[in-house]
């Protein structure tokens, strides 16, 4: 079996079985990433800087392309919400790596951002 196989393999075997559940999941393991670059800054935010927030990135991509389609069964109030969460977090993260020298409170919001999001899917799932 391959590694790529493998490591799916495990990953789907201990992904919550609730898909609100597994997204709340990625969303506080983001969060938590940011959290360790914000809480040791001055260690951290060259190291691990640009992939945590490429890992954040990602994830906000993933939940407003399926906000987007047409089928998804979210009331468009909703959808839109998400899809103005996802522009505001893509250009919090632009900003922050266009900064030569990026200040760690501007963390702090897409912290936040995703430990709400995560609870509510929690207390949902």
């Amino acid at each position: 079996m391959s590694k790529a196989l493998e490591a799916y393999a495990s990953a789907s075997r201990n992904a919550p079985k609730d898909p609100r559940e597994f997204e709340a999941t990625i969303l506080t393991r983001a969060a938590g990433q940011l959290q360790r670059i914000r809480d040791n800054w001055e260690e951290e935010k060259h190291a691990a800087l640009h992939d945590a927030l490429t890992y954040n990135r990602r994830i906000w991509t993933v939940f407003a392309a399926s906000a987007a389609e047409k089928e998804h069964p979210l009331p468009r109030e909703i959808k839109q919400n998400i899809a103005n969460l996802a522009v505001f977090i893509f250009k919090r993260t632009n900003e922050i790596e266009a900064s030569r020298e990026p200040e760690p409170k501007l963390l702090d919001t897409l912290i936040m951002i995703n430990r709400e999001i995560a609870a509510g899917l929690y207390s949902r799932a």
